[in-house]
């Protein structure tokens, strides 16, 4: 068990001051290292820096010296992306991760939504802001003004800014998976709560090393990655972006004793080829979420290490964790204050039950929203969308938006988004119980289930990856999915997608609504 968190939390600048005086290394990125002192240094002269972009009268939001000062940031897993938070943490200032694989008007929209009051963008990132009138001033920091702004300040101390736990430090822009991405707050105690929890959990210290390549700009790598390395005055080793064949050679180039993922790089480096010295490395602990059941056993497995997945959001409102009896296909045992419910109501769900064959025997009943119902859990509100605040917390209780069922034993399992309900036969289905069955087949490497409009309800659709060499045809997926004891009839997908690739957001979550917009057309294969 790891030790209770402080009943009073410490900022992300008391943290960042506390490691002023360490030689040891603190950031390494490609072939340079910086101390934790000389990341300290760093951080102050960049927050002199945006205190001349953006002093404390000129405000970051309509109403001019009201809203913290919002620094807009588009780049990959830079130095300068850690120098910035860290800057942001000593001033009192807002980061904002912007998406790289925004465009044009979706991503201008989400610099004004968040009212940064400048863009700093790498320079191969630039390109990104051709044409858009941004209203602020957009700086290079691969050029020259950023250069002579750090010059100019060079040698700063860090600033006494007046910030506590509950004081904006990031605005962390949601998946857009249902819809426009949405700005999650996340505050100084969010980051430290979490960093000080996860560090204590697995013991790091300041003789570990935390591996990030998942992306800076989203709350996996800001909570599970950057924040706790700085709890545990571990090292932070940066890949400026995530490699599949590149993942072992880092961990070994860094050190690397910890490393988060969320979503499926699991699977992808379980593809690269096999070597009979994959588990000669220093890697420790893994930790992250939405991994699938059997490749969270197979990287173990591989690699020697300890892979512990948890459900969780950039929201934070519900945490769940595994634990050794968790059944494979499970999140982990129901939390205390947490229930399922059926959508739109206050009304408990029933336990799942199963037939003799595993069959999922009432799943119209069982499958509803998972809710906190104790408390709005970490979540502390979208940036400037009321609406979608009242959506997600209202009346003391949170709702995650995303389905599940309990089952017999008080386990948690995920069923998919509410926004990915497919309604068959009068039956409300959930994709995620169907694309585990997809997935045990022996020729399909990953699966996106999805509903298409019927004449009545929705048609069950599924687009597939192939494991590479493979081939499958509707008749051996019909005769497969006939057999798997849980899994109706109803669930079969009616409309099957061979593709190269499934369609995903940075943060490596499947975008359904773009396999919706797509539809089908008349080569795509009819099962049943």
């Amino acid at each position: 068990m790891s030790a209770a968190l402080p009943q009073s939390l410490p900022t992300v600048a008391d943290l960042l001051l506390a490691r002023a005086g360490d030689s040891r290394a603190g950031l390494r990125a490609g072939d340079r290292t910086w101390t934790w002192t000389e990341h300290v240094e760093q951080s102050a002269v960049r927050s002199a820096v945006l205190r001349e972009l953006l002093p404390d009268d000129a405000g970051g939001g309509p109403s001019a010296g009201a809203a913290p000062r919002h620094i807009g940031v588009l780049a990959d897993n830079v130095p300068e992306f850690s120098f910035l938070l860290g800057a942001a943490a000593l001033s009192g200032a807002v980061v904002v991760g912007l998406n790289p694989t925004r465009r044009g008007e979706a991503l201008a929209r989400d610099v004004a939504l968040a009212d940064c009051g400048v863009v700093l963008t790498q320079g191969r990132r630039a390109a990104l802001l051709d044409g858009l009138d941004l209203g602020v001033p957009v700086i290079d920091l691969d050029g020259p003004r950023w250069a002579e702004l750090l010059a100019a300040h060079a040698g700063a101390s860090p600033p006494a800014a007046a910030v506590n736990t509950d004081s904006l430090l990031a605005l962390v822009f949601t998946s857009g998976t249902s819809g426009e991405p949405k700005a999650v707050q996340a505050t100084h105690g969010k980051f430290t709560g979490a960093g000080i929890m996860l560090a204590q959990r697995f013991r790091l210290t300041g003789d570990d090393t935390a591996y990030i390549a998942m992306p800076l700009f989203h709350s996996n790598a800001l909570l599970a990655g950057w924040a706790v390395a700085l709890a545990a005055g571990a090292t932070i080793a940066l890949a400026e972006r995530f490699s599949a064949s590149g993942f072992l050679d880092d961990v070994r180039r860094y050190g690397a004793t910890y490393a988060n993922y969320v979503g499926t790089p699991l699977s992808y480096i379980l593809a690269t080829p096999e070597h009979a010295d994959d588990a000669d490395n220093p890697l420790r602990v893994l930790y992250g979420n939405e991994g699938r059941a059997d490749d969270i056993a197979a990287f173990a497995a591989r690699f020697g290490c300890h892979v512990q997945d948890g459900y969780g959001s950039s929201e934070n409102g519900v945490a769940i964790a595994r634990t050794p009896d968790t059944p494979p296909d499970a999140l982990g045992p129901l939390p205390d204050g947490v229930a399922v419910w059926k959508p739109g109501t206050a009304q408990e769900c029933p336990r799942a039950v199963t037939g003799p064959d595993g069959a999922l025997l009432n799943a119209d009943e069982a499958i509803g929203e998972l809710v906190n119902t104790a408390s709005t859990g970490g979540f502390s509100g979208y940036y400037k969308d009321p609406t979608a605040d009242a959506a997600r917390a209202t009346g003391g209780v949170y709702r995650t938006g995303d389905l599940a069922y309990v089952d017999e034993a008080g386990f948690v399992h995920f069923a998919g988004r509410t926004g990915d309900w497919m309604r068959v036969g009068g039956e409300n289905l959930g994709v995620a119980p169907i694309e585990r069955a997809l997935l045990r087949h022996p020729a399909i490497a990953e699966a996106a289930v999805y509903g298409l409009p019927d004449r009545v309800g929705d048609q069950v659709a599924a687009a597939l990856v192939l494991v590479p060499g493979a081939t499958l045809t509707p008749g051996d997926l019909a005769d497969f999915l006939s057999v798997q004891p849980d899994l109706s009839p109803r669930q079969h997908p009616r409309r099957l997608r061979i593709v190269d690739e499934l369609p995903r957001t940075p943060s490596f979550k499947v975008l359904r609504r773009a396999l919706v917009t797509d539809g089908i057309d008349a080569t795509d294969p009819l099962l049943g």
